[in-house]
C-alpha cells in the first residue's frame, strides 16, 4: 500500500525527472525579484555559458542558478540532490539510509548531502531560497495530485 509520501515521490519523479526542469525552477525562484550582479550592482544581463546561468552586461561576472545556494557545488545529479531536499524538508526524521535505499545512491553521498539540506533549513540566514524551492515543488505535487 503507496503512503502519502510514496504518490508524492511518484509526482515528484513525473514533474521534476531531469535536472533541466530543476534547474528552470530554481532559477525562476532565485532571480524572482530580478537580477542583481553580485559584484557591481548592475540588472541587465543575458544569458550565461552554462543553462539558466546570467552574465551581467556591465562587468561581465557570471552567475551559476546554483551560485549561493545550497545546490552550489554540488556533484550529484540535481534532480536527485532536489529529491534528497525534498525528502529531509517534507519528512524531518528521514534517515540517510532510506534516503539511499530510495534513491538509489551511495550511503555516504545521501548523508552529506542530507547534512548540508539540514543545515541550510535551520539556518535563518539561508534558508529563504530552499523554503521557496520546497514550498513550489509541494504546490506542484499537491496541484498534480488533485
Amino acid at each position: 500500500m503507496k503512503t502519502d509520501l510514496d504518490k508524492k515521490i511518484l509526482t515528484f519523479h513525473h514533474k521534476f525527472s531531469d535536472d533541466k526542469a530543476c534547474l528552470k525552477l530554481l532559477a525562476e525562484l532565485k532571480w524572482e525579484q530580478g537580477f542583481v550582479c553580485r559584484k557591481c550592482g548592475h540588472t541587465n544581463y543575458c544569458k550565461g555559458k552554462t543553462p539558466y546561468s546570467r552574465r551581467c552586461t556591465r562587468c561581465k561576472t557570471e552567475e551559476s542558478v546554483t551560485a549561493h545556494t545550497v545546490f552550489h557545488h554540488c556533484k550529484i545529479p540535481m534532480s536527485k540532490a532536489f529529491e534528497i531536499a525534498f525528502l529531509v524538508c517534507n519528512k524531518p526524521d528521514i534517515s540517510s539510509y532510506e534516503i539511499s535505499k530510495r534513491i538509489e545512491m551511495r550511503h555516504m553521498t545521501c548523508y552529506d548531502f542530507q547534512k548540508k539540506i539540514i543545515n541550510c533549513r535551520d539556518s535563518s540566514v539561508n534558508n529563504k531560497l530552499l523554503k521557496k524551492v520546497i514550498d513550489q515543488l509541494n504546490k506542484t505535487i499537491k496541484a498534480s495530485l488533485n
